[in-house]
């Protein structure tokens, strides 16, 4: 009797490099892979009552299933697409395929956790068991030269151990061909936003069209920027830049659902320095890869402290105000202050914020509204086409100064921030056009050169709390 072995994807959306999956058509015969849509993610609301995942990230995961379903049946096989509990949808797909184990790369928060532990416990009614791969790191953690619960505190240590000492595991190849059972399953259609109560896109922005999901796409991005345009010899300089496509990679938008491999991006950042130059931008990519793992690593260490208000140091915050009023400003760009409500308008447009903006509008949040930091934290959860639990919280964990950071008390001067990260303002004008025909030297404080009938005029908030300029 022929064995069959189910594969779970996950936030693995992708062929080459998935663990799960090459173990699956290395030990089973046959191999009938699965996506299910969790309505607790898709239909979901956070505890500050945004929704778990907005249009521009669904969009995104629906172009990747599609591209995945694609990618599948081009090797023969197909995707089995399912709207509902995984832990249910599988167990009755397990029952009715009569599969002999269920392979998925395993996840390291708390409701990822609930939902693959309860699957375990379904497939043990029946006999059948789980096994879990690991998918997401540029590191393998049996690699590592210390256990989870040692992991060091402080990035800087972490990096000096793992950098010079550990080595980087080749991606594992794409299947070439899979072979499902005969048994006739219902194969399943891909939604559609309207399935999930999503708003349609609307392509206003380079954001809105340059974000395809899909491991094509990725692939795709990942060549161009890296051999086509030769943009990763710059990176360092560039990466802070605010407004366009080019100044930083995106690579964590196909990263977030597992498009792109870290360890395939690694690779090919390797081939780029053996073919076109090895230097401090090249080296920056891979630092904050590495980046990557640790919030990773943070997550599994201490779980659900990422999530709650004294975060992984367990330090009582002062303020953990919750104003709606002060937050709706913050979180539709209506604070008065542009560059913060630049940054927060692109991010409800596109999806998308660059991280020079995004450390801005949180410490905005955190340290001069003083806002309880996991409405921020919901709200980037809702609202990031990359998003990803354990470096959003992790993040926001470091901006409210309960994270990975020896500094206390980081604070982001928003207005020295503004001057130098946008100094003519482009980016500004770009997001707040009444602020265009604003003089360089007044755009990022347009309080300082108007009166109340300019302000009118504008149709522009003054701000909402006074800035040192």
């Amino acid at each position: 009797m022929l064995n069959t072995a189910i594969v779970w994807f996950r936030n693995d959306l992708r062929l080459h490099d998935n663990e799960a999956l090459t173990e699956a058509y290395q030990k089973a015969d046959l191999v009938l892979p699965v996506y299910v849509f969790d309505t607790r993610v898709f239909d979901g609301k956070t505890r500050f009552g945004f929704p778990k995942i907005g249009n521009y990230r669904t969009k995104f995961i629906l172009e990747a299933i599609t591209d995945l379903k694609a990618n599948l049946q081009a090797i023969g096989s197909d995707l089995i697409i399912r709207i509902g509990h995984p832990e249910e949808e599988i167990y009755k797909l397990a029952k009715e395929v009569k599969s002999s184990w269920v392979y998925c790369n395993r996840e390291r928060t708390s409701e990822e956790l609930n939902v693959q532990d309860e699957l375990e416990n379904n497939l043990w009614s029946i006999g059948q068991e789980i096994r879990y791969a690991r998918g997401k790191m540029l590191y393998h953690t049996a690699d590592l030269p210390f256990p989870i619960a040692q992991v060091p505190d402080t990035f800087t240590a972490f990096r000096k151990e793992v950098e010079n000492f550990v080595s980087l595991r080749e991606p594992l190849p794409s299947p070439v061909s899979l072979k499902m059972p005969d048994v006739i399953v219902d194969r399943g259609e891909v939604p559609t936003l309207s399935t999930f109560g999503k708003s349609e896109i609307t392509y206003n922005h380079i954001e809105n069209k340059m974000f395809i999901g899909g491991e094509s796409a990725g692939i795709k991005h990942l060549d161009h920027y890296l051999f086509t345009k030769k943009l990763a010899k710059n990176y360092k300089e560039t990466r802070d830049g605010l407004l366009g496509w080019d100044f930083s990679t995106k690579f964590s938008a196909w990263m977030s659902i597992g498009c792109l491999s870290p360890k395939y991006i690694m690779t090919q950042v390797q081939k780029f320095e053996a073919e076109v130059t090895k230097n401090q931008s090249t080296y920056w990519i891979y630092f904050e890869l590495l980046w990557r793992d640790y919030f990773r690593l943070m997550g599994k260490k201490y779980g659900k402290r990422i999530f709650r208000s004294d975060g992984i140091r367990q330090i009582p915050l002062a303020n953990e105000i919750v104003d709606w009023t002060l937050f709706n400003a913050w979180s539709s760009g209506q604070t008065g202050i542009p560059f913060i409500d630049a940054n927060m308008r692109q991010l409800n447009e596109t999806g998308f914020m660059s991280n020079r903006g995004r450390q801005n509008v949180a410490s905005f949040l955190v340290k001069d509204l003083k806002l309880d930091w996991r409405m921020g934290a919901e709200y980037f959860e809702s609202m990031l086409i990359d998003y990803d639990p354990c470096s959003n919280y992790g993040n926001w964990n470091y901006i409210a100064g309960i994270g990975n950071d020896p500094r206390e008390d980081r604070y982001f001067n928003i207005i020295t921030q503004a001057r130098k990260y946008d100094p003519h303002g482009d980016f500004v004008r770009y997001w707040i056009p009444c602020l265009s025909d604003m003089a360089d030297c007044y755009v990022h404080t347009p309080e300082t050169a108007s009166d109340d009938k300019i302000y009118k005029k504008m149709a522009y908030p003054r701000p909402i709390l006074s800035l040192s300029h």
